[in-house]
């Protein structure tokens, strides 16, 4: 179950973080990749790093919030494997602070990157997918998306979030008449570039101590079986579903 083989997935924020995990847990399962950032010496390397496994893998520069650079990665996967199955929306950033004190470029940078990129991609490439009535479109949201908090002032990235979960389920109803599926990931705590200072800090060990069921953040591969069930053929009757791995974060 759950052979990638013959099948390609694009990936976006795929140059660190969680996007790069992605990227390796779909080659080792026999995908063959299309993988998108902005910084592409980095997308170079994990290029290197992945051809071990015996895929195809294709780095296109592509900044997520410019619908030309979207168009033209889309133009140069299709021309590369004629066709895209699986998609997953990982590429994200935001601004923090409170719903008081934000200002509107901060709201504007966080939305733009975090949800109307998320639009945009899917728009793309499931055009491509709908002329093959075939795909996976797996949107990487946070538990931040299901909830609130009184932690960390992010009302933005809150606001983002809630908007690829809801995006998601009405996604999933409108391409469902295509075969494409549209689910979403909602991770809770986990290190990358833009979280590891807040997560190593005193304060905040002691706050998902008492907070996150299992007491710990989440290690490196332990989204790769969600996005992997999701992006499989065995997946093919799950569709709108917002899937939380969080340590039971969201379960208290």
């Amino acid at each position: 179950m759950f052979d990638l083989k013959g099948r390609v997935a694009v990936i976006t924020g795929a140059s660190s973080g969680l996007g790069r995990q992605m990227a390796r847990a779909f080659s080792k399962q026999g995908a063959d990749l299309v993988v998108l950032a902005r910084r592409m010496e980095r997308l170079e390397e994990l290029k290197k790093e992945l051809e071990q496994y015996g895929g195809k893998v294709l780095p296109i520069k592509c900044d997520v919030t410019s619908s030309d650079d979207i168009d033209n990665a889309a133009k140069i996967a299709e021309q590369e494997f004629s066709k895209v199955d699986i998609l997953v929306n990982c590429a994200g950033s935001s601004k923090d602070a409170g719903v008081l004190e934000m200002k509107d470029d901060e709201w504007d940078f966080t939305i733009n990157t975090d949800l109307t990129s998320v639009f945009k991609m899917t728009r793309t490439f499931g055009s491509i997918m709908k002329k093959h009535k075939y795909g996976r479109i797996i949107n990487i949201a946070s538990m931040y998306g299901l909830v609130g908090n009184n932690e960390i002032p992010t009302i933005a990235y809150h606001a983002s979030k809630g908007g690829v979960v809801n995006f998601t389920r009405a996604a999933a109803a409108e391409l469902a008449k295509y075969n494409i599926t549209v689910n979403c990931i909602c991770p809770g705590y986990f290190y990358t570039e833009l979280t590891t200072e807040v997560l190593d800090s005193d304060y905040f060990k002691k706050f998902a101590d008492a907070h996150v069921p299992m007491k710990r953040y989440g290690k490196e591969g332990e989204l790769n079986a969600g996005a992997i069930f999701l992006a499989s053929d065995e997946a093919s009757y799950v569709t709108g579903v917002v899937l939380p791995i969080d340590g039971g974060y969201t379960c208290v």
